[in-house]
């Protein structure tokens, strides 16, 4: 039987997240402020109504309708797409698929904890290329291709990143795609906070060369709950062996969560520029935050995505320190979750009210360390 380690970010957030009453300023979570259908159904000039929708099956790749709004939304061919039940399925999809003897793959130190836990499950072993903070975080093609060698089957780019939010530009992504293409391994570009950017906007990886692009509705787009994701993949082959591993996993998708999800990637505009209003009135309130926290806290401030991975200057470890704050209401996630446990993971987009409650209670928490 595989043995998957705990999922020490998931019970962390779900403890507090999903207790009576909830956490009262979730500073934990990397999604957007919450929907709900009601919401969602009422998004542009024509209501969406689902009360007809049928039941049934909808096809593994994902409806067509669907397929279309996500390659508008991501400006490439709807049929280089498979809609899978979340980012997480098509990671699972893609580990499976590259699971030979001997394999590994590449993936960012830190990162999303179930990169490594589940390519492990699958047989693959990890190698990770390491994201410094003395080096701002950011993802070097170098550095990546360093940890390259033969029996690589995958390399995972996560831009904007979780949890320190460094962007990788499309350019730099190209020239990277192109090297591994010669050593005969994909690129897996994970843009789940793509396109929300605070500094220049970038296209999205999708069409360039020897690039998988994966996404969903949980992060940027906020819809977590509406567990829609999708694979971007231009070569015909491996996607006939994806959908038929998606056949085997989950058959099919929702089609009452295939409505919903085209009519809110229809009306994406909307749902982003919410995001982008909070997430820019959150982040000004962590600059202030930063810099008067009496150099006890630093870090490096997101170029992209939800999430910033601040860190105890002293080093010491962080667990104490929020389980603090969970105490008074404000939730941020500690960073041995990411095996860095002097850092936090702080999610600024979520809470759409309320911020400087929260922050005024972390101010007041770093002054009595």
């Amino acid at each position: 039987m595989v043995h998957l380690p705990p999922f020490a970010l998931d019970h962390w957030l779900s403890t507090y997240d999903f207790a009576t009453p909830p956490i009262a300023y979730n500073l934990a979570s990397s999604t957007g402020p919450r929907w709900s259908v009601a919401d969602i159904c009422a998004l542009g000039d024509a209501p969406l109504a689902i009360d007809d929708t049928i039941l049934s099956y909808a096809p593994p790749e994902g409806s067509r309708a669907l397929r279309e709004a996500i390659a508008a939304f991501h400006d490439t061919d709807p049929d280089s797409i498979i809609v899978t039940t979340g980012a997480s399925e098509a990671l699972s999809i893609l580990f499976c698929l590259g699971a030979q003897p001997g394999a590994n793959i590449v993936l960012p130190d830190p990162g999303y904890p179930a990169y490594e836990a589940v390519a492990q499950a699958w047989g693959l072993a990890t190698r990770s290329y390491h994201l410094r903070r003395e080096d701002r975080f950011i993802q070097r093609a170098d550095a990546i291709l360093a940890q390259v060698d033969a029996d690589t089957a995958l390399v995972i780019l996560n831009t904007p990143h979780n949890p320190t939010g460094t962007v990788m530009p499309r350019i730099e992504i190209e020239a990277l795609a192109a090297a591994l293409a010669e050593r005969g391994v994909p690129l897996l570009v994970d843009e789940v906070y793509h396109p929300l950017y605070f500094t220049a906007p970038q296209p999205s990886a999708a069409g360039i060369p020897n690039v998988i692009v994966t996404s969903d509705l949980s992060k940027a787009l906020s819809l977590p709950g509406l567990r829609t994701g999708w694979l971007i993949d231009a070569d015909a082959d491996r996607r006939a062996r994806i959908i038929d591993a998606r056949s085997y996993f989950t058959i099919s998708g929702s089609p009452l969560l295939e409505r919903l999800a085209t009519h809110a990637l229809q009306q994406s505009d909307a749902i982003l520029a919410r995001l982008r209003s909070v997430a820019q009135a959150n982040i000004a309130q962590l600059d202030a935050l930063i810099a008067g926290s009496g150099g006890r806290l630093a870090w490096v401030r997101p170029d992209g995505g939800t999430t910033a991975f601040p860190w105890f200057t002293d080093g010491r470890d962080s667990r104490s320190f929020c389980q603090t704050l969970a105490a008074q209401g404000v939730l941020l996630a500690p960073g041995d979750c990411f095996g860095h446990p002097a850092h936090m993971r702080l999610g600024f987009t979520q809470q759409e009210e309320g911020l400087a409650t929260a922050v005024g209670r972390i101010a007041a928490a770093l002054t009595a360390i």
